[in-house]
């Protein structure tokens, strides 16, 4: 199923919007060297609701074909096939289900894959960040790339990457640390590191 980030003809159209948009809000894109996918991108502070068109502009621009998990309340009745239109895959969280095994086996059906994710899981202030993206990516067996919405300097960096060992508790505070110092677009709902 095409995407906005694979639609023939389209596609292309809001490549040049998105570009046009970042240039105008003063935004830029400065992610170096990206690895081949797949991989799993993860983006932080997640603050505000302009991270996600931040998100849509800055695949767009790297053309990437991605996808992002989302919970599933933005799934609804009538804006359900244009939000899957626009690369998302509907999360649950109320339910038990095997999420992390379900978003990794799209890994392994869809080998040029990005899977976008904010690893808060909201834009409001958490105590922790949830740690699906850990598990999703070791056992997809990709990297996760990290990338900072760094409200400061207006950009969109990449900070690295990592390829999980299974380590969990502390490859995920080491992810962390990456973060500390950048603030996103509302300050005050940044995640709050403990040392």
């Amino acid at each position: 199923m095409s995407s906005i980030f694979t639609t023939p003809i389209l596609t292309p159209l809001l490549r040049v919007v998105a570009r046009a948009g970042l240039r105008v809000t003063g935004w830029r894109v400065d992610l170096g060297a990206l690895p081949s996918p797949p991989f799993l991108f993860i983006g932080a502070p997640h603050t505000s609701n302009w991270d996600f068109m931040l998100m849509v502009a800055t695949v767009l621009d790297l053309r990437l074909d991605a996808k992002w998990v989302g919970k599933i309340s933005l799934f609804a009745s009538p804006f359900g096939g244009f939000m899957r239109w626009m690369g998302g895959i509907p999360v649950d969280r109320a339910k038990s289900q095997n999420l992390v095994e379900q978003v990794a086996d799209t890994f392994r059906t869809e080998t040029e894959l990005v899977i976008c994710i904010s690893p808060e899981g909201t834009r409001k202030r958490v105590d922790r960040w949830r740690t699906g993206f850990y598990h999703i990516a070791r056992l997809a067996e990709v990297p996760i790339v990290m990338t900072v919405v760094d409200a400061e300097s207006r950009s969109i960096r990449l900070l690295g990457s990592v390829k999980p060992t299974g380590d969990a508790e502390r490859e995920i505070r080491d992810i962390q640390r990456h973060y500390r110092g950048f603030n996103g677009i509302i300050p005050e709902n940044g995640f709050q590191f403990q040392e």
